[in-house]
């Protein structure tokens, strides 16, 4: 093999990687010298010259001139009788410089200066890619899902890298298919057996962050300044907006005219309720806000407990529970207080209706009692379990269910 089908050879791996032509010649330098210093023991006397373009590979070795049988390192030095058969003129103590010529290396050597070098190539691809991922932490990355298995999925950004969705950080409603168009933010870069792994996240508040930078011009100049994020991924969000323009309402120019902004965001996390509202210094104000759309009685605040109870009349205890405790789950991590609801007047109270349970029992249970008869809490109680099962459609299991938290409204 000589010199152009080597470089030639090596080109193929500058086309695959899209490697500049700079790095490219000093991985080449760097592998021939390795080879050359496990041959002659040193490589600080030779000279290469690489030229991948055209193709020109030249190999020097520099050795001193020295008497006849006087050779103490074949590397470094050379008899003089030699060097004046490569120019007569030389003199003992001058410098010769040797072309090493590629058909001296042998097959194998070439063989091994390829793996070295597909074995560097390797290593800074992997190095850039951790490089370029490490920088664009916390930002949106567009991709194809490329591989679906049962714990994460495989995705391909624009240049073929390979990037990771696990499981648990798919929004619950999440479904793609091969060949999708996937849109989540970076959330981490490991190294696993010596591999970059790029994780992504669809359900990490920044990525609802940067979904508002995308849809709200005024949040991506700043304007507008999301102060905190809170999520149930594919339930519900609510995001703490600030404004420190007084003529821009944050809240408004989040949700935009119609709700055309939010909608967008709330497409792409699988219908996820997200309640926008204004930040706030003022804890009690701030649980006020968190809690809508239920209204406030009145509250009592225990700072030092980081708890604070909620009085609300009976018809908004629902509203402030939210679907599955959502909404005050939300509302607490929100504020950063536990906060307990109580039913103002609770004790005065002969019954509730039915609407206020939607947080534990399903609507559909509700409206098959509804359409029994049964508008209210009592009405349900009066009746015995056996009635209730005749009456509707409902088996014994939920009724028993339902029994038990009605009750215990009532204890």
């Amino acid at each position: 093999m000589n010199a152009i089908e080597l470089i030639e050879s090596f080109s193929e791996f500058k086309e695959m990687r899209n490697i500049d032509r700079v790095t490219m010649m000093s991985m080449l330098e760097d592998v021939f010298r390795a080879t050359l210093k496990k041959r002659f023991g040193t490589d600080e006397n030779v000279d290469i010259i690489i030229n991948p373009d055209k193709g020109d590979l030249e190999i020097w070795l520099n050795r001193t001139i020295v008497e006849d049988g006087m050779v103490e390192d074949d590397a470094l030095e050379i008899e003089y009788s030699q060097a004046i058969k490569i120019e007569p003129d030389f003199e003992i103590g001058e410098e010769v410089s040797e072309e090493i010529k590629m058909e001296n290396f042998g097959r194998r050597n070439i063989l091994s200066l390829r793996q070295n070098l597909a074995a560097k190539l390797m290593e800074l691809e992997k190095e850039n890619i951790i490089s370029v991922y490490k920088d664009r932490v916390g930002e949106i990355v567009t991709g194809e899902v490329y591989q679906i298995w049962k714990r994460e999925i495989l995705v391909l950004d624009d240049e073929g890298n390979e990037l990771v969705l696990p499981k648990h950080e798919q929004i619950p409603s999440d479904f793609f298919k091969k060949g999708d168009t996937i849109r989540a933010v970076v959330s981490d870069v490991v190294v696993k057996n010596g591999s970059p792994v790029i994780v992504l996240s669809r359900t990490n508040p920044a990525f609802l962050e940067r979904l508002f930078e995308l849809e709200v011009p005024e949040v991506f100049d700043g304007l507008i300044t999301i102060k905190k994020i809170v999520r149930e991924p594919g339930e519900r969000a609510k995001v703490a907006v600030e404004s420190y323009d007084d003529r821009i309402d944050p809240v408004g120019a989040c949700v935009g005219m119609k709700g055309s902004r939010i909608h967008g965001i709330v497409r792409e996390l699988r219908n996820e309720n997200i309640d926008v509202i204004n930040w706030t210094s003022n804890p009690q104000l701030l649980i006020q806000r968190a809690l809508s759309p239920a209204k406030i009685v009145s509250m009592e605040l225990f700072e030092e407990e980081s708890r604070v109870n909620v009085y609300l009349k009976p018809d908004q205890v629902s509203l402030a529970i939210g679907k599955g405790g959502h909404n005050i789950k939300l509302a607490s991590k929100l504020c950063g207080y536990e906060i307990d609801v109580y039913r103002e007047g609770a004790e005065d109270i002969d019954d509730v209706d039915l609407d206020e349970f939607t947080d534990e029992i399903d609507d559909w249970i509700i409206d098959e009692l509804k359409a029994v008869g049964c508008d209210t809490a009592k009405s349900v109680l009066e009746l015995t379990p056996e009635e209730l099962v005749k009456r509707t459609d409902l088996e014994e299991e939920t009724i028993a269910e339902i029994y038990r938290v009605l009750r215990e409204e009532f204890e």
